[in-house]
């Protein structure tokens, strides 16, 4: 399942995406009087394949990684003479710029729907909760314990509203305010001097860089219970255990367990090897051996920390929390959150474009594939998030001035409007190449990208 999974939820996704974004063609078009010959999910061969009453093929095809509306057109094949007021090429200017521009808009659409059933189930979150600060964070103030809720005046209630509020400024090299609530709930604001940030800041290590680590809670490292039929239960450890050492690395807390059980049990054949666990146990030292289980792909022992304290608990609500509205809330938090991302994806590009920001931000299917697989085991929530970040970046991508894009189209029909006749065949052909090229090459760099996150 760690290879086909990825592969079945990228499947999954795009599905459903690639399958709303063309019905907003096929719907517009249809209404507008065009004939369309097929409305097809995927490329090249046919899996599937129905025609309905009315002519229209509906096909499911074997590369899933798109899809297209074929319509009527006299530019792609002749026209009977009593069919050609249901051509597209034949349609007002007006008419066929809706028809281009629905697929975008349906992926809006989608994702302003996936934000909002999101939270009416309702979404566990991270509130931005500082653990220890160092650097160019503790230097201007900022503490261990502090909440973030304002950057630059805009209220912000994750870690992700956080990121996004911290990188396009330290990438544009500007100094900004943040708010901060400490654990007496008093406000502070401070400035972040982020243009001061030296050329070795990259998106990837923003924390790193700024100082800044969330806040993890770390419990003695007692084991609060021990799972039947573990490796931990077989090797006889018990509740109320105190683990001192794994394979001799000194564990002060169950993040140290965490940590080490999955780094010292890896070997190169992908099946755990056999771990020494020291604890201590009525005032002794005993030693244990036992080897790790998989389970979903990670080595686990079986054993579980013990409740948290009053203190540890309040810390714990102040962190996490699960973020649910009411349909009508849920709606305008939806078109919030909608317009947030929107404007980050933009501002990524455009600072890509003027050579702020890196070219490795690009994603491709492989990055996506493991994105869709990660958020699907962590929930529908989590799922229903990444179909709307995909939707809306499927939106934004489609709507960029390139020929063979739907941005590309809308292009040729602006200049239309300007100047009151179709842009030229040899114009058009001209651009696909042009087009062709710089799609192949954004999917190049893209996938290029994705195997360097693979094997570094």
């Amino acid at each position: 399942m760690d290879f086909f999974g990825p592969i079945i939820w990228l499947i999954v996704a795009l599905g459903l995406l690639v399958t709303f974004h063309e019905f907003g063609h096929y719907w517009v078009a249809r209404r507008c009087g065009v004939r369309v010959l097929r409305f097809s999910v995927g490329f090249g061969r046919a899996l599937w394949s129905r025609t309905a009453a009315d002519g229209t093929e509906y096909r499911i095809a074997a590369i899933p990684l798109g899809g297209y509306v074929k319509m009527l057109d006299e530019r792609e094949a002749p026209v009977a003479p009593d069919e050609r007021d249901q051509a597209f090429n034949r349609k007002p200017v007006g008419q066929r710029i809706a028809i281009v521009a629905a697929g975008p808009i349906f992926n809006l659409i989608f994702a302003i729907g996936a934000f909002w059933l999101m939270y009416v189930v309702g979404i566990p979150e991270t509130r931005p909760v500082l653990g220890p600060t160092t650097g160019m964070a503790a230097e201007a103030g900022l503490r261990e314990n502090d909440l973030i809720v304002r950057i630059d005046q805009r209220r912000v209630e994750t870690w992700t509203h956080t990121l996004l509020g911290l990188i396009p400024p330290a990438l544009d090299r500007r100094s900004i305010t943040v708010e901060v609530e400490g654990l007496d709930g008093q406000r502070r604001e401070l400035r972040l001097p982020l243009d001061q940030v030296s050329s070795a800041y990259s998106e990837e290590n923003t924390l790193d860089y700024l100082g800044l680590t969330p806040w993890r809670a770390d419990l003695p490292p007692l084991v609060g219970s021990v799972a039947t039929d573990s490796p931990a239960a077989a090797a006889g450890l018990r509740a109320g255990d105190l683990i001192v050492q794994i394979d001799g690395e000194a564990v002060a807390g169950w993040q140290d367990i965490a940590a080490l059980v999955p780094r010292l049990s890896r070997t190169d054949d992908g099946q755990p090897r056999s771990l020494s666990v020291q604890l201590e146990r009525d005032g002794r030292l005993l030693s244990f051996d036992l080897r790790p289980q998989l389970q979903e792909g990670r080595p686990i022992i079986g054993i579980q920390a013990p409740d948290p304290g009053p203190e540890l608990q309040a810390e714990f609500d102040r962190t996490f929390t699960l973020v649910r509205h009411g349909p009508i809330q849920a709606l305008g938090e939806a078109t919030s959150e909608s317009w947030r991302l929107t404007t980050a994806t933009l501002g990524i590009l455009g600072r890509m474009v003027t050579g702020k920001a890196s070219l490795s931000n690009l994603s491709g299917p492989i990055t996506i594939a493991q994105m869709a697989h990660t958020s699907a085991r962590l929930g529908l929530s989590r799922f229903l998030f990444f179909l709307g970040l995909i939707s809306l970046s499927l939106a934004i991508i489609n709507l960029l001035p390139i020929p063979m894009l739907d941005g590309g189209h809308l292009m040729y029909y602006a200049a239309e409007l300007v100047k009151g006749s179709p842009v030229s065949e040899r114009t058009q052909i001209v651009g696909q190449y042009i087009g062709l090229f710089m799609v192949i090459g954004l999917m190049s760099l893209a996938i290029f990208n994705d195997i360097l996150r693979l094997i570094t």
